[in-house]
C-alpha cells in the first residue's frame, strides 16, 4: 500500500511539475523582450540604457508597432492621477485633461483620477469610448504648507481605497503639463521615471541632491546616477504605492529632527536605491520656457513653467 501511495506521489509530482513547466515556457514565449523593440543604437547622440541596463525611451528607439502587438492582447486599464487645486486647476486642467485625452493611451483604457479642492465640471470635450472619470475631494483639514505631501498622501490613500484594483498601471502627473505628442504603450512598466529636462544636460557633481546626512533623503557626494523629476511618474499600483510610502516615511523622519527636504529630493533617494525599469527622456516633460536642443526631437509632454504661479 505504502509503495502505490509512493507511486501515486511521484506521478502526481512528476504530472505537476511538467505542467508547471509547461505554462513557465509558455510565458516565457509570449514574455516581449527588450531587444523586441528596443535599438538603443539608433541614438548614438544620447544615453540610451543605464548601467543596470533600463532603457531610457528617445524618439528613434522603440518600436511601437511591436508594442502594440504584446499588448493589445492583454487588455489593460492605466490609471492617470491629477492634482489640481486652487487657480491651477482654473487655468491649467481643461489643457491638460483636452491633450491628455487626444495624445495619452489612445486607443487604450484610461482612468482619469482628479484629485481636486473642490466640484469641477468636466469640459465639454469629445472624450474617447475608453476613457473614465473619478473626482477624488481633497478634505480640508488635509491641507498642510506642504503641496506636495498633500498630493502624496491623498495619492497613497485612492491607491489603497479605489486605485489598486481598477488598473494595471498608474501614472501620476502635474496639471501643469501638457500632452503635445502621442504617449503610448512605450512608457508603461513596472517603475517609470522621468528623466529632469534641465539637469539631464548637466554634471552629476552639480545635481541638486539633498546632502545633508542626517535626511532620509541624503544621497552623499560621489554618489547618484541621473536627476529625475518628480512630474511623471509612474508603474504598477504598488509600485507607486511603495515609492510614495517611502516618500511619507523620510518626510517623517525628517520633520522629527527639523529637516525639511523636497519630495523630489526625496523621490531622487528612492530611484537611487531602487532602480527604476523604464527612464523617460527630457521629451516626455520639456520646459516650455526653453529651446529644445538638438537632443529632444520632438517634444511630447511640456511643463509649463512653475515661475508663473
Amino acid at each position: 500500500m505504502d509503495r502505490k501511495r509512493k507511486m501515486l506521489l511521484l506521478i502526481l509530482g512528476l504530472s505537476l511539475f511538467l505542467l508547471f513547466d509547461h505554462y513557465s515556457r509558455k510565458n516565457q514565449e509570449e514574455e516581449l523582450q527588450l531587444s523586441d523593440w528596443f535599438d538603443p543604437r539608433k541614438r548614438p547622440d544620447v544615453i540610451t540604457t543605464t548601467s543596470w541596463l533600463a532603457p531610457i525611451l528617445w524618439e528613434g528607439t522603440f518600436s511601437r508597432e511591436a508594442l502594440e502587438k504584446h499588448y493589445r492582447k492583454q487588455n489593460l486599464t492605466t490609471g492617470l492621477a491629477v492634482f489640481a487645486t486652487g487657480r491651477l486647476a482654473d487655468q491649467y486642467l481643461e489643457l491638460f485633461l483636452r491633450s491628455a485625452n487626444k495624445y495619452f493611451l489612445t486607443g487604450y483604457r484610461v482612468i482619469f483620477y482628479l484629485m481636486v479642492d473642490t466640484l469641477v465640471r468636466l469640459p465639454q470635450i469629445r472624450w474617447g469610448p475608453l476613457r473614465q472619470f473619478k473626482v477624488f475631494i481633497v478634505t480640508e483639514d488635509s491641507w498642510w504648507a506642504n503641496a506636495d505631501l498633500v498630493r502624496m498622501k491623498s495619492l497613497a490613500k485612492h491607491i489603497i481605497w479605489d486605485i489598486q484594483g481598477e488598473v494595471d498601471f498608474l501614472f501620476s502627473m502635474t496639471v501643469t503639463q501638457i500632452f503635445q505628442k502621442n504617449v503610448g504603450v512605450e512608457v508603461l512598466g513596472e517603475s517609470v521615471a522621468q528623466l529632469h529636462a534641465w539637469w539631464y544636460f548637466k554634471n552629476r557633481a552639480s545635481f541638486p541632491y539633498e546632502r545633508r546626512p542626517k535626511s532620509a533623503a541624503c544621497i552623499p557626494f560621489g554618489q547618484g546616477d541621473f536627476y529625475y523629476d518628480g512630474a511623471f511618474v509612474g508603474g504598477t499600483p504598488l509600485e507607486v504605492l511603495n515609492l510614495v510610502e517611502e516618500y511619507l516615511n523620510g518626510i517623517i523622519h525628517d520633520l522629527r529632527l527639523r529637516l525639511n527636504s523636497t519630495y523630489e529630493k526625496h523621490l531622487n533617494k528612492y530611484f537611487f536605491l531602487r532602480k527604476p525599469a523604464k527612464l523617460l527622456s527630457p521629451e516626455y516633460n520639456w520646459d516650455a520656457d526653453f529651446y529644445p536642443p538638438p537632443q529632444v526631437q520632438y517634444v511630447k509632454v511640456a511643463q509649463q513653467s512653475k515661475r508663473r504661479h
